[in-house]
């Protein structure tokens, strides 16, 4: 997925001098996942370069820039990192469209590596993205296969609208038999990565991964789960949701993120509202515990993994 990310970003360097690729440590070093390995090498330092130590710097030069006619994409070198250029993102970025009715487009990328499962300390583990997808004006996209790695971020660099873009880092070493350059469906279009009756796994992201597993034990005792990969928060695929929902009759949100105000609320919310008549089951959700990122040692019993989703599952399947 790291190669993927890195072959988007060169391929779009290459078609449009306009792009540009700046954050911490980007440069020189490649990254601290090394994602952008090699582009200061072969576009020079003035298309990808490195930055001081100040996140809110960097988000406020990558809207001026865009209103000049740039098209940064930006890297927030962890999660929790992004928080400092907050103001900036919810102040500027999302509303400069909108405050100038549609005369001044802000096509900036912010690249965020996110979620744990790589031994991270606190500030380095965060899914923070229920504050970006509750902020009107953003696009908010997170990958879970290689192929979407690659399309979904040229998709992002060609959007005219602030696209927040999350790199589920457990997966940059995930691997695929792929040729690049591939695209798959735009934003706001969800996947059905494995198809089922008996309930739907709605997932994005590192939970896509934990999903399929927990789908493929439930198999082998004749519970066929339906995944259905989100791919794009902001705009979200309703149709899509109320299409495998309406089909299984159950549906289970799975994400990392703290479940009180997550993300999963409120696709919860939207399939009671809209598959309400044709639920066999309430909605279940599985997500992070209500407590700050735990130390490395405790993660595996804060993020969600196939156990949790398949007691969730059972409990489904118990209630109707």
């Amino acid at each position: 997925m790291a190669k993927a990310i890195n072959a988007a970003l060169s391929d779009a360097m290459a078609e449009d001098d306009k792009v540009v690729v700046f954050g911490e440590d980007v440069g020189a070093l490649g990254g601290v996942f090394r994602v952008t390995d090699g582009l200061a090498a072969k576009f020079g330092d003035e298309r990808c370069f490195d930055t001081p130590l100040a996140e809110a710097s960097i988000m406020g030069t990558a809207i001026g820039m865009a209103v000049y006619g740039f098209k940064p994409v930006v890297e927030m070198q962890f999660d929790a990192f992004a928080y400092p250029a907050f103001e900036q993102v919810f102040s500027h970025l999302a509303k400069m469209r909108n405050r100038t009715r549609g005369a001044v487009p802000v096509p900036v990328v912010v690249r965020i590596p996110y979620g744990g499962g790589i031994g991270g300390v606190e500030h380095h583990s965060d899914s923070s993205e229920s504050y970006f997808a509750h902020t009107p004006g953003l696009h908010v996209v997170t990958p879970a296969t290689v192929e979407d790695s690659y399309s979904l971020l040229r998709e992002a660099i060609d959007s005219p609208d602030p696209v927040i873009f999350f790199e589920p880092k457990r997966l940059y070493w995930s691997k695929a038999n792929v040729a690049l350059p591939a695209r798959t469906g735009r934003i706001g279009t969800a996947a059905v990565r494995r198809q089922g009756t008996h309930a739907t796994l709605v997932c994005y992201g590192q939970t896509v991964p934990v999903c399929m597993a927990a789908a493929e034990q439930a198999a082998k005792e004749g519970i066929e789960l339906e995944v259905l990969d989100l791919r794009s928060l902001v705009p979200l695929d309703d149709e899509a949701i109320e299409s495998s929902v309406g089909r299984t009759g159950r549906a289970i949100v799975v994400h990392e993120s703290v479940g009180f105000g997550g993300f999963g609320a409120e696709v919860a919310a939207r399939i009671a509202e809209r598959c309400f008549y044709r639920l066999e089951a309430p909605v279940t959700r599985v997500a992070g515990l209500d407590i700050p990122f735990p130390p490395p040692k405790y993660e595996h019993w804060y993020l969600p993994d196939a156990d949790r989703v398949l007691d969730a599952v059972d409990r489904a399947m118990a209630a109707g």
